[in-house]
């Protein structure tokens, strides 16, 4: 063999060897499965919860279609399926969970999956989810719910509409375990501040009937909601029921108002689950989900109005985002949290012109102040 050919051969044999590990590298790419689930509807890449964890994940180095792959499911209500459901996404292998609720996140601890809680489970060491905030241990992590601290607030915003409240119907799901924790929780609070509760427990959508029935034979002074599948399905009676009697109702999550509802005061669910995304990253790369801290939910402070009067910023705290018919008010960034908050007030003035609304502006203006958020005056409604 010549010289130069023994060169040629040479140079083709090392390029062999630097392109044959190339190839077994890219084909060898490390694909990341995410199952989610809720009691409801699905959370894929289409849905607003579902495209908010797409889009942390891909900023953090997992892409839909070429690293990441997304199994949503929604159990529609029926908590009978969730078992199900959650054995065939182990079945195909994700590497995580995304869960809300309660029900669904203690099936999911039964799988040995990784999962984390973004919203809807309550006190979780309260209901035995996990062993502490601090340290979960398990397969379990998430966002968790102070619910003492937003009871509170949700009080004080109905005592804002009604000075003289005393008695408080509240609507729960009694067969889950995680929203009686929550009721236990808000009625001690009422019952600190002078305020008289009406349990009203639930089980199934018949249930409501006797309870609507109940409040018409000792009607209350206003209605708590706690969230959670049930009681979210049939919002829509709830809703007609308190706007046919003229009670003020306060509900845990702003699509309830924007669905028809007259306000609410609770998590903040674009940044829970921003915050999940966030979980779902570090446990893909190596974190285990016992060693990852429960977080604190980030607060949606109410300070927004439909069909009502407009919001203007109070310089220099930042910028409005409006549409036609509402007007959304983020405060800013807590230090002591980390979260963002923001809340929803709908004044429903074809049944509550006689509230006092301006009252509450000055209300959620003196809460907002007490902590560390930046906040905005509500100017054409404040006299």
């Amino acid at each position: 063999m010549q010289r130069r050919e023994f060169i040629t051969l040479l140079g083709s044999a090392a390029a062999s060897s630097v392109c044959w590990p190339l190839a077994a590298s890219a084909q060898t790419t490390s694909i990341f499965r995410l199952g989610t689930l809720g009691p409801r509807d699905p959370f894929d890449d289409k849905s607003p919860f579902g495209s908010i964890l797409v889009r942390v994940l891909a900023q953090r180095g997992y892409t839909l279609g070429q690293n990441l792959t997304l199994d949503a499911r929604g159990a529609m209500g029926d908590m009978h399926r969730v078992p199900q459901l959650l054995q065939e996404m182990k079945a195909d292998k994700v590497d995580a969970f995304v869960v809300t609720g309660f029900p669904v996140a203690l099936a999911a601890k039964t799988m040995g999956i990784p999962t984390v809680v973004a919203f809807g489970a309550g006190d979780p060491v309260a209901t035995g989810l996990v062993q502490s905030l601090s340290r979960p241990g398990g397969n379990i992590t998430g966002i968790s719910d102070n619910a003492t601290e937003l009871s509170t607030k949700r009080l004080s915003l109905l005592k804002q509409l009604n000075p003289n409240l005393r008695r408080v119907a509240m609507l729960w799901n009694k067969d889950d375990l995680g929203m009686s924790k929550r009721y236990e929780a808000s009625a001690n609070v009422a019952q600190s501040v002078g305020v008289t509760v009406m349990p009203l427990g639930v089980r199934e959508p018949n249930d409501f009937n006797e309870a609507f029935a109940a409040m018409t034979r000792e009607p209350p002074d206003a209605i708590l909601m706690v969230s959670d599948a049930l009681t979210t399905l049939n919002r829509k009676r709830v809703f007609e029921y308190a706007a046919s009697r003229r009670l003020p109702a306060i509900y845990e999550y702003d699509f309830l108002v924007r669905d028809g509802g007259l306000m609410s005061y609770g998590a903040d669910l674009k940044e829970s689950f921003e915050r999940a995304g966030d979980l779902v990253a570090r446990i893909f790369k190596g974190a285990q989900p016992g060693d990852l801290s429960i977080l604190g939910r980030a607060i949606a402070l109410p300070s927004h109005t439909r069909g009502g009067s407009r919001m203007r910023e109070s310089r220099p705290y930042g910028s409005v985002r409006g549409a036609r018919d509402e007007t959304r008010v983020p405060t800013a960034t807590s230090p002591s949290a980390g979260a963002h908050s923001c809340g929803w007030l709908s004044p429903a003035t074809r049944h509550f012109r006689d509230y006092p609304l301006n009252r509450i502006c000055r209300g959620m203006l003196k809460s907002a102040r007490n902590h560390p958020f930046r906040i905005f005056d509500p100017v054409t409604t404040l006299s």
